[in-house]
């Protein structure tokens, strides 16, 4: 059963409440927080940074945050406001309401470009350093866009908000209220929908060429998209064109593609000739015929899948008034319905050519670490802290609305029982795992740079160090990572309850406290005891004594940014950051240092976790060897043959498969057998493995 909007919503404010508690902050923040989280699952933007400031009462003028530096967004200024109603009804946000919090955001917006005001603000405030980045940052602004994130429902009555002009910048709005953070969060779990009508809106209309047979049950089309279109499209929808993995890629690899802005400032006419295209999914396509030639009207849902470099480059130059009459793109456009998106899409992008080649086993939740996180958070028990039988498991989400959706298909009961073993305060996202691993790194930069953009980061190294050696994330690596995730929430709660804590920059004290002492600890030839921290379910006295110590020394850091940086927030995603607090000189307390344990505890640790990952991946390997039966070998072996793809050892090998069940293959000769295949599968082989 669908949850209803009173439902989410009065779910939403009670875990906000719940949060606000457990870690001594307001609930407002916790508010913009959590609405933010959708926003980047979202596209609506890549980072959201607190920067809260109300003007004095009758001065009409408030910010709660931003979408980081406009440099990084192609100069787009993103600027967020929150309407946050403090009952858990839903309530009614008025077209006059509306309008009266879009105009406080923009007299900051006005007020921001004024000296004189800008100095009247305290300088290590987030309000100055927002004003300030917007002051530095305006030459190269060619759009602002005005973002109010409420918990009420727009009134059905407003339909929208014009574009206005400030400064010949175009201002554009964008409300999230409750209903529509509804409908995102639990229909699918996927975008709003995008409705492109190309002869409406762009007056155009593409012949397609047909890719597919009448009879497959699979659509798909070649289309050549002038850039001009292209560009356009991107312009009024942005990244949340760009398929969720497709965007954390591009986020990770940096700026435009050299190559492609030089050929379409120097060579536009040979753009076609010399780059690959870009590789789109849609839920579906609207076609007319004309004169016999089939030709594309529209697409719902459209997603760039591979090409994302290009279609941004092609914006670039589109918003630079690069001339853009003789670029053409071909586009393969595959048609996927929305419940085999999660199968088809990483295929599609995994095998697809682009200029810059996404790695879909890096970046996807279907990975094979995730799947394997979330196996152990479903399996593994905590250990009780009070000393009660009743234990509890932390989940791993590695699709967002997994949790929910388990509860919801739950009786009352039942979902009692659920709650008890899985607390909500015990839930763990993808890229709440990236922010409490990383900072282990120890990279607190990469962490403060955002939710989406560290996960990048986290997601390229890990899909490099699974190659290496997957049986390192075994149980140990688990129960690791959540003694970390017990360090991270212990710090959230110790930096809030510290005297010289004024509020702000929290999140970034917490992740260089943390980074600090693992570089510390490191430079000791020592290591935290992890297991400890899972077995108690609780960092020591001594341990808390000593992240006091620290935030206090990184927060005199992040403060006092050097000479001409002065925005807090931006200073802390710089690495120079970083390097100046590892060079701080700690005293740890000695109660601290005496409960470190030697590298070489930690890696016997480490080590024994891996044999038995071993064990566990032979039985696993046994186990479906087994299940896909002989018929099936026999059928991989005869391929391989034919085509002398597999050496005499190898053949011995499926010969054994081949006969189950009057033969059973050793754990290491199956584990050999699915390597076998996989090699094979990449060769042409096209059938899977029968569960």
């Amino acid at each position: 059963m669908a949850i209803t909007i009173d439902e989410f919503n009065r779910d939403l404010f009670q875990e906000m409440l719940a949060k606000a508690d457990a870690d001594g902050r307001f609930v407002e923040d916790v508010f913009f927080e959590k609405f933010c989280e959708y926003l980047t699952d979202a596209g609506e933007l890549d980072t959201a940074d607190r920067a809260d400031y109300r003007g004095r009462p009758g001065s009409g003028i408030r910010v709660d945050g931003y979408g980081g530096d406009p440099i990084d967004s192609s100069g787009t200024l993103s600027l967020i406001i929150a309407d946050f109603n403090q009952s858990h009804e839903v309530g009614r946000l008025t077209g006059t309401e509306m309008n009266a919090i879009f105009q406080r955001l923009s007299n900051f917006l006005q007020k921001a470009l004024e000296p004189m005001w800008r100095k009247a603000l305290e300088e290590t405030s987030r309000a100055f350093g927002l004003a300030d980045l917007i002051a530095q940052r305006w030459n190269g602004i060619n759009r602002v866009r005005l973002i109010l994130i409420s918990n009420r429902e727009l009134s059905e009555r407003v339909d929208g908000r014009e574009a206005d002009e400030f400064d010949g910048r175009t201002i554009t709005y964008s409300v999230w209220d409750i209903k529509r953070l509804h409908r995102f969060a639990t229909i699918g779990h996927g975008q709003e929908d995008i409705e492109i009508n190309l002869k409406e809106d762009f007056g155009v209309a593409l012949p397609v060429l047909p890719a597919h047979l009448s009879a497959e049950d699979y659509e798909s089309y070649l289309v050549v998209v002038p850039g001009r279109i292209l560009a356009s499209i991107y312009d009024r929808w942005g990244a949340r064109l760009l398929e969720q993995n497709v965007r954390v890629f591009l986020q990770a690899r940096g700026n435009v593609n050299k190559g492609i802005r030089n050929t379409l400032q120097n060579e536009p006419e040979m753009f076609f000739a010399y780059n690959n295209g870009i590789t789109a999914t849609t839920e579906a396509v609207f076609t007319e015929e004309q004169g016999g030639q089939l030709i594309l009207t529209g697409l719902r849902n459209f997603q760039i899948v591979n090409g994302g470099q290009t279609t941004a480059s092609i914006h670039v130059a589109f918003r630079n008034k690069i001339d853009l009459s003789k670029v053409f793109v071909q586009m393969k456009l595959s048609i996927v319905a929305p419940e085999r998106a999660e199968e088809i899409v990483p295929k599609i992008s995994e095998y697809a050519n682009s200029q810059n080649r996404v790695n879909a086993a890096d970046f996807f939740s279907n990975h094979p670490f995730h799947i394997r996180m979330a196996d152990f958070s479903r399996r593994i028990y905590a250990p009780s802290p009070d000393g009660t039988f009743r234990q509890t498991k932390w989940f791993y989400e590695r699709a967002r609305g997994q949790y929910n959706d388990a509860r919801s298909l739950l009786t009352p009961a039942q979902r009692k029982k659920f709650d008890l073993e899985n607390p909500r305060a015990q839930l763990i996202s993808k890229t709440d795992l990236a922010k409490f691993l990383i900072v282990w790194e120890p990279r607190p930069d990469k962490v403060s740079l955002g939710a989406q953009k560290n996960f990048a980061y986290f997601a390229h190294a890990i899909g490099n160090a699974w190659k290496k050696r997957e049986k390192d994330f075994n149980e140990t690596f688990f129960k690791d990572a959540i003694a970390k995730a017990i360090v991270f929430k212990s710090t959230e709660r110790i930096v809030s309850g510290q005297p010289w804590y004024e509020g702000g920059y929290r999140a970034n004290i917490v992740a260089y406290a943390i980074s600090k002492m693992a570089h510390d600890v490191a430079k000791m030839k020592k290591s935290v005891d992890f297991s400890r921290i899972w077995d108690q379910q609780s960092i020591t006295k001594q341990m808390e004594k000593a992240l006091a110590h620290v935030a206090r020394l990184v927060h005199d850091v992040l403060v006092e940014p050097p000479l001409g940086i002065r925005n807090v927030t931006e200073w802390a995603k710089k690495q120079a950051c970083w390097e100046r607090v590892k060079a701080l000189d700690v005293e740890w307390p000695s109660g601290f240092v005496n409960e470190l344990i030697t590298e070489e505890e930690a890696d016997s640790r480490k080590q024994w976790g891996r044999k038995e990952q071993k064990i566990l991946n032979g039985i696993e390997a046994q186990t479906a060897v087994f299940n896909a039966g002989g018929e099936f070998w026999r059928k991989v072996l005869n391929w391989g043959k034919d085509r002398k793809l597999i050496s005499e050892k190898e053949l011995g090998i499926l010969e054994t498969a081949a006969s189950i069940p009057r033969k059973l293959p050793t754990e290491k000769q199956a584990m050999a057998c699915i390597d076998i295949f996989e090699r094979l599968r990449g060769d042409g082989f096209n059938d899977a493995i029968p569960s």
